[in-house]
């Protein structure tokens, strides 16, 4: 209501999502831990975070570093418009 009443209010356009945690960690991780039965606790959820980014495949964590300047120039020639997709470094 205070919001549309006062007419507009500048706002900064949200970054894509070009780092690993971005596109990559974060829904990796939420899948893995929520993979079985949810945590109970917030200490059973932080130990089952550890534990999962313990055992991501090295593999796996240098296939999405790898393609952070492939997303990058994506990204300049897509004039900062989000991605139509995942880039993977091949």
């Amino acid at each position: 209501w205070l919001i549309s009443k006062n007419g507009d209010i500048p706002w900064p356009p949200r970054s894509p999502d070009l780092t690993a945690p971005d596109f990559f960690l974060w829904g990796y991780l939420k899948c893995k831990v929520f993979e079985e039965n949810a945590p109970r606790t917030k200490e059973d959820l932080k130990e089952r975070i550890r534990q999962e980014i313990n055992n991501i495949p090295l593999q796996m964590l240098q296939n999405a570093m790898g393609g952070f300047h492939l997303r990058l120039q994506q990204c300049v020639q897509n004039q900062g418009r989000h991605l139509t997709g995942t880039i993977f470094k091949k």
